[in-house]
């Protein structure tokens, strides 16, 4: 999630109850530890009373590196910034990421996995909790428990596990069955991910996982009422009516402002079109506005082409 979940996409997504917790991009960690400077551009809740978005959910500040001692330096650098939690990322499959030794490249070598896990563990002790997201493996599912034993020892009090490989990406079927495998083995709460879009999906996730929870990635985007809904149904029983339109352009609107503060406006243009390719794909009046607005740069241009489209309620 890269360059989409940023400290006002978390604020937008829980003003509306629905998440526990929110998680930032990805601090890079390669050979050195970062300055100050780096953490509270990632995770500028750490400059707050409270290292939570404005609405009160907790925001964990994510590492992704395989260097044990930078590991451990910037595991205690985000801490004496007052980080409450720390993630470690195992399941990046970008490229350029792997070839770099980050991300999912380290499911590959399970020791290694476990090195880079105990190695911020031990740098924090229990002053804060250390979590780790992980895929099924690299290229097959053969170390999948493996890799999640090695999260487990090295200290993860949770572990969140992406129903596929690597090289699987986010191609469907997400493999919700293999999640159950490895959460009966452990005993940290694992937490089940990938293709969560609606409200069955959600369903079958943790009829299939065995989970009690979830974490929602691109369905969030693609949704932004998606998580009050599944909260809604857990507390009530009943079906909250489909995200409309209208709602969506809310939301877009709400970030555009935000964003438009501090960044150029061609920017702000470029982030609204990320978002909304998250959108698209399962909305169709998002996918019929987003190809006829597409090539605009304007940002009120782009706006305005938003509220163009006649509201109508979708099939989320």
């Amino acid at each position: 999630m890269e360059g989409v979940i940023d400290a006002h996409t978390r604020d937008l997504l829980t003003r509306r109850p629905g998440f526990d917790w929110t998680v930032t991009e990805f601090v890079r960690v390669v050979d050195a530890r970062l300055p100050p400077r780096v953490f509270t551009k990632h995770c500028p809740e750490l400059l707050l009373p409270e290292v939570a978005t404005p609405s009160g959910v907790t925001v964990h500040l994510q590492l992704l590196g395989s260097d044990l001692d930078a590991l451990a330096a910037n595991a205690r650098q985000a801490l004496r910034l007052g980080a409450t939690s720390l993630d470690l990322n195992f399941g990046c499959p970008a490229k350029l990421v792997n070839r770099h030794d980050g991300g999912a490249s380290l499911l590959r070598n399970p020791t290694r996995l476990f090195r880079a896990v105990d190695a911020v563990h031990r740098a924090v002790g229990d002053a804060i909790p250390v979590t780790a997201k992980i895929r099924l493996g690299f290229s097959d599912r053969r170390l999948a428990l493996t890799c999640a034993h090695a999260a487990e020892d090295g200290g993860a009090t949770q572990l969140v596990v992406h129903a596929r490989t690597r090289d699987e990406g986010y191609r469907p079927p997400a493999h919700w069955e293999w999640i159950g495998r490895i959460r009966a083995r452990l005993s940290i709460p694992v937490v089940a991910n990938g293709d969560i879009w609606t409200l069955e999906d959600y369903w079958k996730a943790r009829t299939l996982s065995g989970c009690r929870d979830v974490m929602l990635g691109r369905g969030a985007l693609a949704d932004p009422g998606l998580a009050p809904r599944i909260r809604h149904w857990q507390r009530t029983g009943q079906r909250l009516p489909a995200t409309p339109w209208a709602e969506r352009v809310e939301i877009l609107d709400q970030y555009a402002a935000l964003q438009r503060s501090t960044l150029p406006a061609k920017v702000v243009v470029s982030l609204l079109k990320q978002w909304m390719n998250h959108m698209r794909a399962r909305d169709p009046v998002a996918a019929e506005t987003f190809q006829r607005i597409r090539r605009l740069t304007d940002l009120d241009e782009f706006l305005a082409g938003l509220h163009s489209t006649t509201c109508s309620p979708t099939n989320a």
